[in-house]
């Protein structure tokens, strides 16, 4: 069967694809500046025989075609990492000071390279046309996912579906999860600037005191998803950076804060945002200070199609048994895959990379976070199957 197939080649390439995640994680690449690590890419896919195309600067977008078929699936990698200082004790550990692959897109990059392989190996075996997304700046506004879409890459051939994998920490080794709808938040960064002349912190009253109008936003801000969101819609507020001052008797004439504001309910999101201009507009009003506000608009929620979703949950079962195959918990984190689901139907499912027994337990986003490479194998053969089943 096709399906033993897939499996025994990812067992025999897992070596050669473990190596190539442990040489992407030791030269990581921050958002949109993703240039050798779209090279290593290209000259992968030079090298199997795979044509492809480059798309908003470093994202790369190949093609395998099967046995000829109106049957068009797209497989998403990611491929940017963070800057985030590594503290990881390994042979592989990041050799560029304070970036780091701390969210596991060289795993991604990984197992859709060697899906690809695959693929390709075994062409003449099954129907339909593959479309391999290797995506720049998954992890800073506008979202790679975006810039790909602007550019056509959901067209000629335009794909019917798309699935996308994410390592999970917090999921044991050999395991998957999927969950049907709403799975990931939408995410919008929140830049406030507060404004007076400033003054003698022994005479606030010949000021407008910035510290206490920018005290009082945040406080006020609480009101946005405690009073007017749905308690049953997930939604989350947080200002989580202020930054003024300089000294104990000076009342600084400017303060910023940073923040973000994640929804699961596009129409809730927006109608907050209308209420955050509002209710940070009338707190500097009433403070008597000059108040200005940005809303970044960033990544949508991530919404599953329900029958895209159940059959890849059903190939999933298929590949490593339905006792490997769990349900995927809802997140407030963000992902530009989101943008993707908006315009065909997707499924964005999570590969249980963690290993108690290993001491592999640290969170994506976290400088020790690192993975149980054995889940590479398990990875590819599941993309590999998504193409040629999904």
């Amino acid at each position: 069967m096709l399906r033993e197939k897939i499996k025994q080649l990812s067992a025999q390439y897992f070596e050669e694809y473990r190596a190539i995640r442990q040489h992407l994680h030791a030269h990581p690449e921050l958002s949109y500046q993703e240039y050798n690590t779209s090279k290593f890419v290209r000259d992968h896919l030079t090298h199997l025989g795979i044509p492809f195309t480059v798309m908003a600067e470093t994202g790369v977008i190949g093609i395998i075609e099967g046995n000829r078929s109106d049957r068009v699936i797209a497989l998403r990698a990611d491929m940017d990492a963070l800057p985030i200082q590594e503290k990881n004790d390994v042979p592989y550990a990041s050799t560029i000071p304070g970036i780091m692959h701390a969210c596991g897109h060289d795993v991604h990059t990984t197992c859709l390279l060697g899906a690809a392989r695959m693929l390709h190996e075994l062409r003449n075996e099954w129907d339909g046309t593959v479309k391999l997304i290797f995506q720049p700046g998954e992890e800073k506004n506008p979202g790679g996912a975006s810039l790909l879409i602007n550019e056509g890459v959901l067209e000629n051939p335009a794909p019917s579906a798309i699935y996308g994998l994410h390592v999970h920490p917090q999921l044991d080794i050999g395991k998957m999860s999927f969950a049907s709808g709403k799975v990931m938040a939408s995410a919008d960064e929140l830049y406030i600037t507060v404004r007076s002349k400033g003054g003698h912190a022994a005479k606030p009253y010949l000021t407008a005191d910035t510290v206490l109008t920018a005290s009082q936003i945040v406080v006020a801000l609480q009101q946005v998803v405690s009073r007017n969101n749905n308690p049953f819609s997930p939604s989350v507020l947080s200002i989580c950076s202020m930054q003024g001052g300089y000294t104990t008797n000076v009342i600084p004439s400017e303060l910023k804060m940073m923040g973000t504001f994640r929804a699961m309910d596009e129409g809730w999101r927006f109608e907050a945002h209308r209420r955050i201009r509002e209710i940070v507009a009338h707190v500097g009003k009433a403070c008597g200070a000059e108040v200005e506000l940005e809303i970044s608009i960033g990544y949508p929620s991530v919404v599953n199609d329900h029958a895209l979703t159940q059959h890849a949950r059903s190939l999933a079962e298929e590949m490593i048994g339905t006792e490997m195959v769990e349900e995927t918990e809802l997140s407030m984190g963000a992902e530009d895959f989101g943008y993707y689901s908006q315009k065909i139907p997707g499924c964005f499912y999570r590969l249980g990379t963690g290993n108690k027994a290993m001491g592999i337990v640290s969170g994506v986003h976290t400088p020790t976070f690192n993975i149980d490479e054995s889940a590479i194998q398990t990875g590819m053969a599941m993309m590999a199957y998504l193409g040629v089943k999904g």
